[in-house]
């Protein structure tokens, strides 16, 4: 494993890999890697001649009162996995190397980045969005994969990627669960054992939401059934969001005929946590 720290380095690696016509899978990630991340390395490997990763705590992406001071960071452990999981270019820039001095540039995520996360954290998508695009302009991947876990920003992504016609293909692998249901997160390092108890309860809310839907219930019921279940099982400190929507357009879904997005995100403790789950109208 080779791991690249300048982007004009990683850029005539992925060049020169090109020109020999290999193929590279990437993955995009901000370290303290899990199961979740190799997951989608395992797939990318699979499916790929090379396969980059990036390791950046990207800091345009956080607001002022967010934790990106706090946020966990373990490079020689993520190095570790990296090489265990067969990477083969592993990218880790500084700051100042993805945005130097003077960089003023921005990508506006439009409609859909200002609901849900993106009402809750003004700008996180516009941050998202410009490093994903600087990260590709880097890698010059084939195909970049990303979690359902963070599905409203894989829709962006996605969409950033029509829009602007960019040279890559996006593939969005299904969420890794621990074994308690709770979807992978970096994040999830910040919770104590009993706050752990009670994200349990977020996988089971979305279960039950999603079995109401099998039996062709209404979006309100569904919804109803969701919230029962996560104020009993979890107790959430807050619960910022709970809706269904197309999962393209991320715009709320008032009658389930086909297939839509259950998306949640709950307070527990001091910890916020994200999951959604795909729910379908019984079959005529």
């Amino acid at each position: 494993m080779r791991i690249v720290t300048r982007p004009d380095a990683m850029r005539e690696l992925a060049l020169r890999a090109r020109r020999s016509g290999e193929t590279i899978g990437f993955v995009p990630t901000m370290g303290a890697l899990h199961d979740g991340h190799a997951a989608l390395f395992a797939r990318a490997r699979g499916e790929s001649r090379r396969l980059a990763v990036s390791v950046f705590v990207n800091p345009l992406q956080f607001g002022p009162t967010e934790d990106f001071e706090r946020y966990p960071r373990n490079d020689l452990n993520d190095a570790r996995v990296c090489r265990g999981e067969g990477v083969d270019w592993l990218y880790m820039p500084t700051p100042d190397q993805v945005y130097p001095q003077g960089f003023t540039t921005r990508v506006t995520p439009g409609p859909m980045g200002d609901t849900y996360e993106g009402a809750l954290r003004p700008g996180h998508f516009v941050g998202v969005l410009t490093v994903v695009l600087k990260l590709l302009e880097t890698m010059r991947p084939h195909t970049l994969y990303l979690g359902q876990k963070d599905a409203q920003q894989a829709a962006l992504v996605g969409r950033m990627i029509r829009d602007l016609d960019l040279p890559v293909h996006l593939t969005v692998s299904p969420t890794v669960r621990e074994r308690d249901g709770v979807a992978y997160s970096s994040r999830n390092a910040y919770l104590t054992s009993e706050e752990r108890l009670r994200a349990r309860g977020l996988p089971r809310a979305l279960r039950a939401a999603r079995q109401k839907a099998r039996q062709g219930a209404t979006v309100r019921s569904i919804l109803a059934e969701a919230t029962r279940t996560l104020k009993r099982e979890s107790k959430p400190d807050k619960i910022d969001y709970l809706a269904v929507v197309d999962p393209r357009t991320f715009e709320p879904i008032h009658r389930l005929d086909s297939r839509g997005l259950l998306i949640a995100a709950v307070r527990i403790g001091r910890t916020r946590l994200l999951d959604n789950m795909s729910l379908s109208a019984p079959r005529s």
